[in-house]
C-alpha cells in the first residue's frame, strides 16, 4: 500500500507540473506572474505536497522562479536568453546530425528506426499544417512532441535529448507572448518539420543539417527583430 500511494502522488505531481507548463505555454500564466502553493492547490483541488513538488520540478526546468517569501512566479526570459537557447541548440543539433544521422543509405520503413520516423513524420505534418494556419496552440503541442521523439531517435542519448527538450519548452515559453501579439505571425512560424524528417529518411545528413541551420537562422533573425521592439528585454506589446 505505501508503494501504491507513492506512485499515485508521483503521478499527481507530474500531472500538476504538466498542467501548469501547459498554462504557461498557452499564455494563461504570463511571465512574471506570481502565485503560491496554496493557490494552485485550491485551483486543482489537491493537497499542498504534490503541488509544491510540481512547482519545484518546474523551477528545475527553468520555467518558474522561487521566492521564499512570495511563493513562485513564471520566469521571464529575455531576448538574449532566447538567442542563447537558439545558439545552444544549433551547436548540439548540428553535431547530432553530423555524427548520428544516416550518412549514405536511406532508412528502410520496415525496420524500427523507419517505423519511428513514419510516426514522427505524421507529427511533423500536423505541426507544419498548424504553423501554416497560424494555430499556435496546436503547433506547440505537436512541435514539442515532434522534436522530443526525433531527438531521442537521432541522438540515441537520453541526456542530450532531454537537454534539447528543455530548450524547446523554454524557447516556446519565451516566444508565445510575443507571437500572439505579432501581426506577421505566419511569417515567423517554422513549418519545415517534414523536410527534416524526409532528409533523415533519405540518409541525407547534409540536407538535414541545412534544414536545421535555416530554421535556426530564421529564429535568430526573429530575435534581432524583437531587439528592435523591446531593447532585448521587457514584455511584448501589441504593435506587431
Amino acid at each position: 500500500m505505501p508503494a501504491s500511494g507513492a506512485v499515485t502522488r508521483n503521478t499527481l505531481r507530474q500531472q500538476i507540473a504538466d498542467a501548469l507548463r501547459d498554462e504557461v505555454l498557452a499564455g494563461r500564466l504570463q511571465p512574471g506572474e506570481e502565485f503560491t502553493v496554496k493557490q494552485i492547490a485550491e485551483q486543482y483541488g489537491v493537497s499542498a505536497t504534490p503541488v509544491r513538488e510540481a512547482l519545484v520540478d518546474l523551477c528545475a526546468q527553468g520555467l518558474l522562479d522561487s521566492d521564499q517569501h512570495r511563493g513562485f512566479r513564471v520566469h521571464q526570459f529575455s531576448v538574449d536568453d532566447y538567442r542563447g537557447m537558439v545558439e545552444a541548440r544549433m551547436l548540439v543539433v548540428d553535431g547530432i546530425f553530423r555524427r548520428h544521422a544516416p550518412q549514405t543509405t536511406p532508412v528502410d520503413p520496415e525496420v524500427s528506426v523507419g517505423v519511428a520516423l513514419v510516426s514522427i513524420r505524421r507529427r511533423g505534418e500536423a505541426a507544419a499544417r498548424a504553423a501554416r494556419a497560424g494555430d499556435l496552440d496546436i503547433l506547440i503541442g505537436y512541435d514539442i512532441r515532434y522534436w522530443r521523439e526525433l531527438g531521442r531517435l537521432v541522438a540515441a542519448n537520453d541526456y542530450i535529448a532531454d537537454f534539447l527538450h528543455r530548450l524547446r519548452v523554454q524557447a516556446w515559453v519565451f516566444s508565445v507572448p510575443y507571437l500572439r501579439s505579432d501581426r506577421d505571425l505566419l511569417g515567423w512560424l517554422w513549418s519545415g518539420h517534414v523536410d527534416l524528417v524526409d532528409a533523415i529518411t533519405r540518409g541525407d545528413a547534409e540536407g538535414a543539417v541545412a534544414v536545421v541551420r535555416e530554421y535556426n537562422a530564421k529564429s535568430l533573425e526573429w530575435a534581432d527583430r524583437l531587439d528592435a521592439r523591446t531593447g532585448g528585454a521587457g514584455r511584448p506589446d501589441a504593435t506587431g
